[in-house]
């Protein structure tokens, strides 16, 4: 690939970022946020599919299939790796989601 300016200005961008978020307070940081995310998404998520009642089951089956997904791909690496921050913000939403759908399940009964 040539070394455009845009290309420059890319990878530059990215350098920086992960230099500011090496810092582990700011790491943290973005997960909490990655989690709180997921706790949103729960209750969103379950209102859209909820709204015509027809797509329920098929939306739980992706679900399901999207959170094993991300369990198989965080979890298959070796203890000892480093996991990068993108695999630990997927989990931390992942988390969020699955929590916020068993309180919305709580909340109704079921």
């Amino acid at each position: 690939m040539q070394n455009t300016r845009l290309n420059s200005l890319v990878d530059v961008t990215i350098e920086r970022l992960n230099g500011w978020l090496s810092n582990p307070w700011r790491r943290s940081s973005v997960l909490i946020i990655s989690l709180l995310f997921g706790n949103y998404l729960g209750p969103a998520i379950s209102l859209v599919a909820g709204q015509r009642g027809q797509l329920d089951i098929v939306v739980a089956a992706l679900l399901v299939a999207l959170m094993e997904l991300v369990s198989v791909v965080v979890y298959r690496r070796k203890p000892q790796a480093t996991r990068s921050l993108l695999l630990d913000c997927l989990n931390a939403i992942k988390v969020g989601l699955t929590y916020s759908l068993f309180v919305d399940a709580f909340k109704l009964g079921s």
